[in-house]
């Protein structure tokens, strides 16, 4: 029996390449025409599949939501839930970091991110925690965790010595810094969120 010509498309597919093509090129970049060319069809045969690119695009918004953890907060204990939930967040961000406008908007639209958060706040309120305080603690972990994903503040310095030598004496060796960037950069993000939780712990003892 001949093999088909063009390739048998399925969901998952045209999600893997529209995702490749997204990091590769970013989001405004890519369209139904042009993830049809990558896949050798024609734009029509997607629309069996996804009505939209808006939902193929939430078709990998919830891919990439299931790699983050938040089965911690089912357990006890509040802080290394928070911990294990802000790590796996980060790292799913920082593998697509052009997918981040398009997660970043609009969360409590997809199941899986309505899922997740249920879980959080369900997790911080069972712990004690007020409702406008789980709330509070949510959206601060968002904070830090999209800052750290999408930009890099040891990879935005210049490796050349003579741009900061003069100049800036304070920064001599700023220069180094894109060498040691993704060092840098996590452990700045451990950092601002061990600070955190430390933080949240005090406040957690306070409670009435």
């Amino acid at each position: 029996m001949a093999r088909p010509r063009t390739p048998l498309l399925s969901r998952e597919l045209i999600r893997d390449v529209t995702l490749r093509l997204v990091d590769e090129h970013g989001l405004d970049a890519v369209s139904m025409r042009r993830i049809a060319a990558e896949l050798g069809v024609r734009a029509p045969s997607l629309y069996s599949h996804y009505a939209t690119k808006e939902e193929l695009l939430d078709d990998i918004a919830d891919a990439i939501g299931e790699s983050v953890d938040v089965s911690g907060f089912a357990e006890n204990d509040w802080q290394e839930a928070l911990r294990r939930w802000a790590r796996t967040y980060r790292d799913a961000l920082a593998a697509h970091p052009n997918m981040v406008p398009f997660l970043a908007s609009s969360p409590g639209t997809r199941p899986v991110s309505l899922q997740a958060s249920d879980a959080i706040h369900g997790g911080l309120t069972r712990a004690g925690w007020p409702p406008r305080f789980a709330t509070m603690i949510g959206a601060s972990i968002k904070y830090i965790v999209i800052g750290s994903a999408v930009t890099s503040f040891a990879g935005g310095f210049d490796d050349h010595i003579d741009t900061y030598n003069e100049r800036y004496p304070h920064l001599s060796q700023a220069h180094r810094l894109r060498e040691y960037a993704a060092e840098i950069d996590a452990e700045s993000f451990d950092l601002v969120l061990e600070s955190f939780l430390r933080e949240l712990g005090r406040r957690y003892e306070m409670l009435p």
